[in-house]
């Protein structure tokens, strides 16, 4: 850290006390669910939701998926009854399509805020030159984000991106103040590179920097948030907004009970026991099953929460491994009926969860980085990644 930043980092202590104004949508507390792929679909927000009150972003869909109204993405923006406000995260390359998906989300009022992805890390999107790697093309943002504004009429429209795509690669100051000049309601930094992917620790340094260089919009500041204390520190060291909150969250939707609570000043945080977890992987299984509308394929989807859910507590690897290969509600009970119920919450385990670790390299499209202005959108951008 330098001293300049070290300074102004110590210099912030105290916790935001305004909600954040996403466009006419006042957030309060200011946390935001981060989009994350075969997570955030409608069964875990409406868990996370019934926990805490924030803003609750869908897993990100393609734009191309979107305007070809593929089925596969007409699925994904599929919200419950109770989800209000509903947001929706896209993924796009071209200006043109970005600006189409977000006329369609307007006219067709598929949802009430619209999120842009800028800082999808991995390979598949990179290398097409969208995610963390499009805002090197500074004319190429700003046309998407053009583009996006302008069509989505009433509906305001904001940007999560990360650092960069390394730190020989740097783009969060100029990306941000391209998005307040084009105006983007808000914009969310990873304090990651592309480079760094989920490893490493998140620069929270580069937060105050990007709030101190578009003080006209709000600054959400996302990364190493695992408890609501993080959330809190966060926020007094940066002068960010709000924060959105990714990983953190695996297998613990309580954790916006903690994060409300925290905002609010009131030191309670969500202790459950290991009954209390099992009924809400439960609830959650059951949630995909109705979703997806398929008994098997849902249960399979879930098998990924199991180990964040248990994280922390003691389970025997015969039962983890029972519940983890699962194949109906049945007898998926069946296994969370062995747990001890009575087991208390284990201490420390406020730690990292889901995937993490570097990348050796960043994958690009050919000559990417030879010129940061020009606008010129990859053959096939999304192909790999349309529909979903």
């Amino acid at each position: 850290m330098d001293s300049l930043s070290a300074n102004t980092a110590h210099d912030r202590t105290c916790a935001t006390t305004d909600e954040v104004k996403i466009g006419p949508i006042g957030v309060w507390p200011p946390v935001v669910l981060a989009p994350m792929a075969g997570i955030t679909n409608a069964p875990f927000r409406v868990l996370c939701r019934e926990q805490g009150a924030g803003l609750f972003v869908c897993e990100m869909i393609t734009t191309r998926g979107l305007v070809e109204r593929n089925p596969k993405t007409r699925r994904m923006i599929r919200f419950a009854a109770s989800e209000q406000p509903r947001s929706i995260q896209l993924y796009g390359v071209d200006p043109g399509v970005v600006g189409r998906a977000a006329r369609m989300i307007a006219e067709e009022d598929l949802a009430d805020h619209i999120d842009l992805n800028f800082g999808c890390p991995v390979p598949k999107v990179t290398r097409r030159g969208g995610g963390s790697a499009l805002p090197y093309k500074r004319h190429l943002l700003r046309r998407i984000l053009r583009e996006a504004v302008t069509n989505a009429g009433s509906l305001p429209v904001t940007m999560k991106m990360r650092k960069g795509i390394d730190d020989d690669h740097l783009t969060y100051l100029d990306a941000g103040r391209i998005a307040a000049e084009e105006g983007v309601a808000a914009v969310a930094l990873h304090a990651r590179t592309a480079r760094q992917h989920y490893g490493g620790v998140a620069d929270w340094d580069a937060i105050a920097r990007l709030k101190e260089a578009v003080p006209e919009i709000p600054v959400l500041g996302n990364g190493d948030i695992w408890c609501a204390d993080d959330a809190l520190r966060m926020v007094a060291r940066t002068g960010c907004d709000g924060v959105v909150v990714g990983r953190g969250c695996l297998g613990r939707p309580w954790l916006f009970k903690d994060l409300e609570n925290a905002f609010n000043g009131n030191p309670e945080r969500a202790r459950p026991t290991l009954g209390d977890v099992a009924q809400m992987m439960a609830r959650h299984a059951e949630g995909l099953t109705e979703c997806f509308d398929v008994e098997r394929y849902a249960v399979a989807d879930f098998r990924k929460h199991v180990g964040w859910y248990l994280k922390g507590f003691m389970v025997g690897s015969e039962l983890r491994r029972e519940l983890a290969t699962a194949e109906s509600l049945d007898g998926l009970r069946e296994g969370l009926a062995k747990l001890e119920h009575d087991q208390p919450w284990p201490p420390n385990t406020d730690t990292p969860r889901g995937k993490s670790g570097e990348r050796s390299k960043v994958h690009l499209p050919d000559g990417w980085l030879d010129d940061p202005w020009d606008c010129v959108v990859p053959e096939d951008a999304e192909s790999d990644v349309s529909g979903g």
